[in-house]
C-alpha cells in the first residue's frame, strides 16, 4: 500500500530555488528528515514506506535541480553546503527542534555532511550504501576500477569518450555534458546513466534504468551527478571522516550491501572504524539498492533501533 503525505509544500531557499517538501505520518510523531541519493536522483514513492506512518513525522524533500523542485537540473548555486543550509532551513520553517537523519548513497554522504555541521539538531542517523566522495571511490567508479566486474558495461561506458581522453573519463564526461553540443551531451547522458542504473543493484532493475537513460531525466540528472562528482562533492579529502567526532555520541547504524558495487563496503567500513560508537551492519546477499530485500529489511530494523535509542 503507498503511503501518502499528510502536507506538502513549496519551499522557497534562495538563488531561485523552490523545493518538494512532503510530510509522512502524524504530526506528532519522531521527526525524521530522508535524503535522497544522485545527487539529482529525487524521490520516489517507496521511500515513505520506510516510515511507518503511525510512529514517525517523516520528511522527504527533492534537493535543488531535482525531481518536483525547481528548476529541474539548475546547476548554479548548488553544493553540498548549499543542501545543507536548505536542511535548515526546511527543519526551522516546519517548526521541527531535531530530527533523526535517514539518507543512502549520496543521501548518506549529505546525512553526513550535515549532521557535522549541526550536530545539536540531529537525534541520530541511519546510513546506507556509504559514500564519502574521497579520490579512490571516484576513480573506482569512474576511472576503471569497477571495469575488472562490469567489462561489457564499462565498454558501453567509456564508448562516447575517444580513447585520447580515457585517462580521465570523468573529466571527458564532465566537458560534453557541460559543453555547447547538445546532441553530443545527450548521448554522453545516455551512456552515464546506463552506467549509474546497471550498477545500483545486485541485479539490474529495469525501472532504474529506464529512469536514468529517458529522454526527460537523463541530461539533467547527468548534469548534477557530474558536477558534484567532479568537485569531489564540493568536500576536502576525508573531511567526512575527520569530522566524525563532531557526531560520535549520536547513534548511529551503517547499513551497506556486501556487493555494492556503486559504494563498496570499504567505506562504510573505514567510517565505522573512524566511529565505533556506529552499528555497522553488511548485508550478506545485496547490493547497493535500498529497494532490494536484505538491505530494506535491516533498514527497517535500523531504524526501529535508533528511535527506540533516542526514545
Amino acid at each position: 500500500m503507498t503511503v501518502e503525505p499528510y502536507a506538502t509544500h513549496r519551499l522557497p531557499v534562495g538563488d531561485g530555488h523552490v523545493l518538494h517538501v512532503e510530510e509522512v505520518g502524524r504530526p506528532d510523531g519522531v521527526p525524521v528528515v530522508f535524503l535522497h541519493g544522485g545527487p539529482g536522483g529525487g524521490l520516489v514513492p517507496a521511500a515513505r514506506g520506510f516510515f511507518d506512518p503511525a510512529r514517525y513525522r517523516a520528511v522527504l524533500f527533492d534537493q535543488r535541480g531535482a525531481g518536483r523542485s525547481t528548476p529541474f537540473g539548475e546547476l548554479r548555486a548548488n553544493t553540498t553546503w548549499h543542501l545543507v543550509g536548505d536542511l535548515e532551513t526546511i527543519r526551522r520553517r516546519l517548526g521541527i527542534d531535531s530530527w533523526l537523519v535517514f539518507g543512502g548513497s549520496w543521501g548518506a554522504t549529505l546525512g553526513l555532511a550535515y549532521a557535522q555541521a549541526h550536530p545539536d539538531r540531529v537525534t541520530g542517523l541511519v546510513l546506507r550504501g556509504v559514500l564519502l566522495l574521497r579520490r579512490s571511490e571516484r576513480e573506482w567508479f569512474y576511472q576503471g576500477g569497477l571495469r575488472h566486474l562490469q567489462p561489457e558495461e564499462w565498454d558501453r561506458f567509456v564508448a562516447p569518450i575517444p580513447p585520447a581522453e580515457r585517462d580521465d573519463v570523468l573529466g571527458a564526461y564532465h566537458r560534453r555534458l557541460h559543453g555547447p553540443d547538445e546532441a553530443q551531451a545527450r548521448v554522453c547522458a545516455r551512456a552515464w546513466g546506463r552506467w549509474e542504473a546497471v550498477n545500483s543493484s545486485l541485479l539490474p532493475d529495469p525501472a532504474t534504468l529506464a529512469h536514468f537513460t529517458g529522454e526527460e531525466h537523463a541530461l539533467p540528472i547527468a548534469r548534477i551527478l557530474s558536477h558534484y562528482v567532479v568537485h569531489g562533492g564540493f568536500l576536502t579529502e576525508g573531511q567526512l571522516l575527520d569530522g566524525v567526532d563532531r557526531i560520535r555520541h549520536l547513534p548511529a547504524v551503517i547499513v551497506n550491501g556486501r556487493y555494492d558495487l556503486c559504494c563498496p563496503p570499504v567505506s562504510a567500513y573505514d567510517l565505522a572504524r573512524r566511529w565505533p560508537e556506529a552499528d555497522l551492519r553488511i548485508v550478506p546477499d545485496a547490493g547497493h539498492s535500498a529497494g532490494e530485500p536484505g538491505v530494506a529489511r535491516e533498514l527497517l530494523r535500523a531504524l526501529r533501533d535508533v528511535t527506540d535509542r533516542i526514545g
